[in-house]
């Protein structure tokens, strides 16, 4: 008996190959010159394929990305922002990895890619931020708050501004290359904006 073919099987091969593929391409010829036909070609599908689940490369570009974040999670074990009650240590040990991810050619050039075409395309920048930067922002924002509530923090800290403080100048660096980024750079961004926020650790502040 000939076995019928599992259409979701290959649509799910079809989506996966189509993201790669963007991600791959992106990297190669950089966004301005990545485009549906191309993606296709590398894909082995027919642009109508993308078509009928995306709108625009830049579409295609932000699930490609968000599945390689989510991958990316899944192969460092994370099971969420650390809280070992040291509230430094944990910022130090996320901004550096966040360090590493930006080193990652994996990751740059679609982020980059992402970046740019957000600044110039307010819809699409909108959906970047809603689908990937708010999720990861929710959580420094919950382990800020954990660390007010446990009396680390004063209790008037904005906890959003706290985390723009912290991520702020890592993306800075990163978009402009003004100074190469580094697992010291991170350190001392968390050391500067601790102190400046008024940290403290077992009811004393942090020693420097």
């Amino acid at each position: 008996m000939t076995k019928t073919p599992d259409a979701t099987r290959r649509s799910d091969r079809s989506r996966r190959a189509i993201l790669d593929a963007s991600l791959v391409l992106v990297g190669e010829t950089g966004y301005n010159k990545l485009t549906i036909e191309a993606i296709a070609a590398r894909a082995g599908v027919g642009k109508q394929t993308i078509y009928r689940w995306w709108s625009s490369k830049a579409e295609v570009l932000l699930d490609a990305s968000l599945a390689l974040a989510g991958e990316a999670a899944a192969e460092g074990g994370w099971t969420g922002f650390p809280d070992t009650g040291d509230l430094a240590a944990d910022l130090k040990a996320v901004l550096r990895a966040t360090v590493d991810e930006f080193a990652d050619a994996r990751y740059e050039a679609p982020a980059r890619a992402l970046t740019a075409a957000g600044a110039t395309d307010p819809e699409l920048g909108a959906r970047f931020t809603e689908r990937l930067l708010e999720p990861q922002l929710a959580l420094y924002e919950a382990r800020l708050r954990s660390a007010r509530e446990a009396g680390q923090l004063p209790a008037g800290t904005d906890l959003r501004l706290t985390v723009e403080m912290l991520l702020g100048p890592l993306t800075y660096r990163w978009l402009l290359r003004t100074a190469p980024l580094t697992h010291g750079f991170a350190d001392a961004l968390v050391d500067g904006v601790l102190a400046g926020v008024g940290y403290v650790t077992a009811g004393r502040p942090e020693s420097r």
